[in-house]
């Protein structure tokens, strides 16, 4: 876990974070609210004898007594879908309202899309792309599985997405859960870690300002895009937002959540970024028992 070691000076608890790391995750299941309330999903889950845990900051999330969550009556009936409790929070921070058009911009295996749909009561359009044809398949059976009507496929670089096939010039909100190095999922894959180079990192920021950057372009006016990432590196957050910042008519819009995290940096290593950045959040194992994760609320402004 040497690469976590660069991480230091900007975690205030680093040996609770280290020891958080290295510990592994406990099952968490998001409630499907398509198909189900969180009463019926949870009086499933008695019925069955499955022991679970309601979290304080999110009604629809559940930390379940099994190591089989897909082998419950609740998962068979599309009720419940594991989903890691921080991975979660961005699509909470996106807020979609029912009846808007919302881009997943970088939306497989389809966990967030469907919880876009569902906290939107499958009403409206979720434009669910990603540019890995493969994993396409996933998406398509998780939204098929949860009854998410409301989705619709696309395979594209998020890049150069482009807005032609669609009766409409710009969503209300997007949502950009970015490929990225997955340094915060080391709880549930210990490998996660394994071939890290910087210059991986460094590869992987590009993608991400690039995709970024098309987001906000094609979000309306007043509208919110959200970046998350599932790792730790400034080069792969605050970095790639401050690009975009620098170049598209955006700004950072505080949020609140109900997770203990950290203020976004305003600089790292001898680089200073906008200081609007101090309102994204830096999420860490330690804090909550989660994985990590970052998250940054944009709102598009006039350009």
């Amino acid at each position: 876990m040497e690469p976590l070691e660069r991480y230091r000076p900007i975690v205030d608890d680093f040996e609770a974070f280290r020891g958080a790391c290295g510990r592994p995750l406990g099952t968490v299941v998001r409630v499907n609210t398509i198909k189900a309330s969180v009463e019926r999903a949870v009086a499933t889950l008695e019925a069955e004898g499955v022991g679970y845990e309601r979290v304080g900051w999110n009604p629809r999330v559940l930390r379940l007594e099994t190591e089989s969550p897909g082998a419950t009556w609740a998962s068979f009936h599309g009720f419940t879908h594991g989903q890691e409790e921080v991975s979660s929070a961005p699509a909470v921070v996106l807020d979609p309202e029912p009846g808007e058009r919302v881009w997943d911009a970088c939306g497989a295996p389809g966990g967030k899309t469907t919880q876009l749909a569902a906290l939107m009561d499958d009403r409206g359009t979720v434009v669910a792309n990603d540019n890995d044809l493969g994993r396409l398949s996933a998406l398509r059976f998780n939204a098929e599985r949860l009854g998410a009507s409301s989705v619709a496929v696309t395979n594209a670089d998020a890049r150069n997405f482009s807005m032609a096939p669609f009766g409409f010039e710009r969503f209300d909100r997007t949502l950009v859960d970015a490929p990225c190095s997955c340094e915060g999922t080391i709880r549930k894959n210990p490998d996660a870690l394994e071939g890290w180079s910087l210059a991986a990192v460094e590869s992987l920021a590009g993608v991400q300002k690039g995709i970024l950057r098309r987001a906000v372009q094609a979000t309306r006016e007043g509208g919110t895009v959200v970046y998350s990432t599932c790792t730790f590196a400034p080069e792969e957050n605050e970095a790639v937002v401050d690009h975009v910042l620098d170049r598209e008519s955006c700004r950072v819009r505080p949020f609140e959540l109900g997770l203990e995290g950290d203020p976004g940096l305003t600089g790292w290593k001898g680089e200073e970024y906008d200081p609007g950045l101090a309102a994204a959040r830096r999420i860490y194992p330690h804090q909550n028992d989660t994985g990590g994760f970052f998250i940054a609320a944009l709102e598009v402004t006039a350009g």
